[in-house]
């Protein structure tokens, strides 16, 4: 399963599909994101999965976590949410 990375240009509902497909096929999805505006967008989308997954009966909840990335050499630090059944 593939990490999505959020940025802070992403489209919100694209990415709300994204998570919801995700977690739809592999009961589970982790949403990753770099920088204030990126975690908005994230945190946006997911509210939007659950509204979509709702729709089939399924509950999810989200917990995040620090990590740190290495992006062309440097290590940066991304909140990563990883979504799940309830």
């Amino acid at each position: 399963m593939d990490i999505i990375k959020v940025s802070g240009t992403s489209r919100t509902s694209a990415v709300a599909g994204a998570i919801a497909g995700v977690v739809r096929e592999h009961k589970r999805a982790e949403v990753q994101a770099i920088g204030a505006s990126a975690v908005n967008q994230a945190v946006k989308a997911m509210a939007l999965a659950r509204g979509y997954l709702a729709e089939d009966g399924i509950d999810v909840a989200y917990v995040s976590e620090f990590v740190d990335v290495d992006i062309e050499g440097k290590i940066r630090t991304a909140i990563k949410f990883t979504v799940e059944p309830r």
